[in-house]
This record gives structure tokens, sequence and C-alpha cells, in this order.
């Protein structure tokens, strides 16, 4: 059961995206209510993304949205992530890809457009979106999405006694060890690639 205070922050979410045309962040949500702690505002958003209202994208500071308007809308464009170097996925919410029947996302895919030519061998150019299927955990020779740190990065999945390797898909690039202990997660799996014409 929604309060009063978690359906006043919705509706805030709703009318900014409506007006901008992405979500508002974490920091934004505590200024426009006056809450001075970012735990604070993630309690609420908890309530509504339990309750259905919304869904998240982890390490990605706009991956706020109406879950409802979403699934009806298409996939939502959360940013972009990067696949030379690792770099900080963008948090900048760019629209929406309409695949129905495309994919089975029940509504829970997203696309993030690449920057860098790492995965260029494996057909994953710069300025591609990549549409990524939310999930924990990847198989060996699998395209992931995955998060370092601050950093995400799109790079194929090797694990190796214990040894996890994110693995580029072009010689010019290093293959990433991911060290015990360091802060790392998949944020999905990539199921697609789409690509514009004379861009």
């Amino acid at each position: 059961m929604l309060n009063d205070r978690a359906r006043e922050i919705l509706s805030f979410i709703q009318l900014y995206s409506r007006e901008k045309g992405y979500p508002p962040t974490i920091r934004e949500i505590g200024h426009a209510f006056h809450i001075s702690s970012t735990n604070g505002v993630r309690y609420y958003l908890d309530l509504l993304e339990r309750a259905g209202s919304l869904k998240r994208l982890p390490g990605i500071s706009r991956g706020i949205g109406n879950l409802a308007q979403a699934v009806r809308s298409g996939i939502p464009i959360l940013g972009r992530v990067t696949a030379g170097a690792n770099g900080l996925a963008e948090e900048s919410f760019e629209g929406t890809l309409d695949f129905s029947g495309m994919f089975e996302s029940g509504g829970s895919a997203f696309a993030l457009r690449v920057r860098g030519d790492s995965m260029r061998d494996a057909g994953i150019l710069a300025g591609d979106y990549v549409i990524v299927q939310p999930q924990k955990e990847a198989v060996n020779g699998q395209i992931v999405v995955a998060r370092i740190g601050d950093d995400a990065t799109v790079k194929t999945f090797q694990s190796r006694k214990g040894q996890i390797e994110l693995v580029p898909s072009n010689p010019d690039h290093r293959t990433i060890e991911v060290r015990e202990g360091e802060d790392f997660e998949i944020l999905g799996v990539v199921k697609g690639v789409l690509r514009t014409v004379g861009r």
C-alpha cells in the first residue's frame, strides 16, 4: 500500500519525465521533496518498485521509469555504455525503441547506445544500440553489459577457474580481468543489436 508521499513522488517522476523527456535523478527527487538523504529517496523508490509502479536499472542514475508506460511504449533507452576503455554509463533517458514481439522481454529489457569499437569483430559498432535482458549471471561466450565500480562496459563474458574476464572482440583492446573482491556485477546479457543507416 503506497503512502501519500510515495504517490506524490510517483506523480513528480511522471510529470518530470513528460516535460524533460527523461526521468529525474535521485538527487533531483530529493531536492524537490526536501529529502536530504539519498537513502531516504531510495526508500520511496523501493516502495514504488515493489508496488509495480516503477522499474529501475542499477548503476544508471536516471534509470527510473514508469513500468506501465515502458511496456506500452517499447524498450527504454537508458543511456550509453562504452565499448572502448571503461567509462561511466551516461545517465540520460533517450527515448524508447518499440520491439513488440521481437524480444521476450516481459517489459524488462532495455537499450544502451555503444561508444567505442572494442566489440567491432562481434558486429557491435560505435553508435549501435544493444538490447539487453537484465540478469545477474552469464555463461561463457555471452556478450554482457557489466559494471566495475562506477564504470559500465559491454564485453564477452569468460570465467576460468573462478577468474572472470571481460573479453573484447577487437585485438586493439585489452581483456579486463575482474579482481577478487572488486565491485563488479553483471547488469544483463545482450540479446540484439540495432544499427541505423547513414548516421
